[in-house]
């Protein structure tokens, strides 16, 4: 791990699915499953047309709610709102990772796609409620989502952080290149990595909590929670 620019970082913004809870759970399907049927209902497509308009507004937009506002007059707040209501028993509590980013150094935020208090419940869940000092999610950021830059930008602006002084945590490639274009310190979590990492990634890891115990080290002299 290169640790020079790490050791300077104050503060940490988190991706929330797949990068707080694991990507092996079935609760980002299910949220699928939901934009799916919601899109057939207000549009009026089959479920194979609805699924494809879908994953077209998805790479489009970063996200489907934009496209489906923009060019179907659906309005964000219910179709978020309905489509983040998800069974999330199937997420447990994180005693372990409560304790590993309590104890980073600086403020620490949830930067989300998501939307309908998604990420509030998500929180709870992972009983990590009172670590972060905000949530930006998709709404908090005008339906401008990741990676389009302005989304960024409202963050920067909303949470006053210094790009140069702070980590991005995802799991998600393309989020990171206009992360790292603005001077944050990059992190790609999850089971895929390209090899070698392009540029824009500057560091790796396939478990969140090892790369927070890794980070922990750095910044106080090997003591992690």
């Amino acid at each position: 791990m290169n640790t020079s620019r790490l050791a300077s970082v104050r503060d940490w913004v988190f991706d929330l699915d797949n990068t707080l809870y694991s990507a092996e759970s079935t609760l980002y399907e299910a949220i699928g499953v939901r934009m799916t049927a919601y899109i057939a209902r207000a549009v009026g497509l089959d479920l194979v047309a609805a699924e494809a308009l879908q994953e077209r507004y998805f790479l489009e937009y970063g996200a489907t709610v934009v496209g489906l506002a923009r060019h179907h007059a659906i309005d964000a707040a219910d179709f978020l709102a309905d489509v983040h209501d998800v069974d999330s028993s199937v997420i447990v509590p994180d005693p372990d990772l409560r304790a590993l980013i309590a104890a980073l150094p600086g403020r620490k935020f949830v930067f989300t796609n998501g939307g309908g208090g998604h990420a509030e419940r998500m929180i709870a869940r992972l009983e990590l409620a009172g670590v972060f000092d905000d949530v930006v999610d998709i709404e908090a950021v005008a339906l401008e989502p990741k990676p389009q830059h302005g989304a960024y930008q409202r963050l920067i602006d909303r949470c006053q952080i210094e790009p140069a002084r702070t980590a991005l945590v995802e799991d998600t490639l393309r989020n990171l290149i206009p992360a790292a274009e603005l001077g944050f310190l990059t992190v790609l979590v999850g089971a895929v990595h390209p090899e070698p990492p392009p540029p824009y990634v500057h560091h790796v890891a396939h478990d969140l909590k090892d790369f927070l115990r890794d980070a922990l080290r750095v910044d106080h002299g090997g003591a992690a929670a």
